[in-house]
């Protein structure tokens, strides 16, 4: 039978991956020839020759300086989504369990949310100084918002039966929450974590390149100031890679079935 659009069901992946290749090389085809038409400054566009090599200089670098800059960055983005989802955590599940504290506090979260937390890092700067804490903090406080703010909408969407379910065991705080809470609203946990480590992932950077000595933030910044145009662009590449591996890594927590069998 065919699906929706004319196309059968074994098909439509294939088809699926074909756009998207395409999609692909007409961006590839593109690039290369911006590289080509000299219609920008020398070097700002480099041919996809000169970025691949550059690429494979990079995660081939001897040193291993790359490595080293890419664990100092993993280390403060990964410690900023636990300190910032736990503490998302705790204040979600405060808030979509109380309707009073919901009334009183969640209006707060909705006002501060959106506000640039970069515009903080001065003050978490004096208080933590240049190292990683201040990029640590900085990370948590912006991570912190969306996982609250789903965890309390997604506490709010759990059938009343389940919750009487638990209360008719006598179950304790502790155990509504790992045994009926959080398998019930997995999906907002899992947006809430997937918002929160793509936010912490920019703060983090952002704050690399301003006030750091280390990390990919820095190395990005320095490939710009010695106008290694390769070097930044293998980076972003690098980068956007580590984004969307941790994206699909959640999704795919997000998409399973807890129910299901090994």
């Amino acid at each position: 039978m065919a699906a929706a659009g004319g196309l059968t069901a074994p098909r439509a992946p294939l088809v699926v991956t074909r756009l998207r290749l395409g999609l692909v090389a007409a961006l590839m085809l593109v690039w290369e020839a911006a590289a080509a038409s000299g219609l920008f400054y020398r070097d700002v566009v480099p041919s996809l020759v000169a970025i691949a090599r550059a690429l494979v200089e990079l995660l081939t670098d001897g040193e291993r300086s790359f490595y080293w800059h890419l664990g100092v960055t993993a280390y403060e983005v990964l410690a900023a989504l636990a300190i910032g989802s736990v503490a998302g955590l705790l204040v979600g599940l405060s808030l979509g369990a109380s309707r009073y504290l919901s009334r009183a506090f969640e209006p707060f979260l909705y006002y501060l949310g959106p506000t640039p937390k970069i515009i903080f890092f001065p003050v978490i700067l004096a208080w933590f100084g240049i190292g990683s804490g201040s990029k640590i903090s900085i990370g948590a406080i912006t991570c912190f918002f969306p996982v609250a703010l789903s965890v309390a909408g997604g506490m709010r969407e759990i059938a009343p039966v389940l919750i009487r379910v638990g209360q008719s065991f006598r179950a304790s705080t502790v155990q509504m929450v790992i045994k009926i809470y959080l398998p019930a609203m997995r999906g907002p946990v899992v947006n809430g974590l997937r918002l929160g480590l793509g936010v912490a992932i920019i703060v983090v950077l952002l704050a690399e390149t301003k006030f750091a000595n280390r990390g990919l933030g820095y190395l990005v910044i320095q490939s710009y100031f010695r106008f290694d145009m390769p070097q930044l662009y293998a980076l972003l590449m690098v980068l956007f890679a580590l984004a969307i591996g941790g994206n699909v890594l959640m999704g795919r927590l997000s998409a399973a079935d807890p129910r299901a069998g090994p």
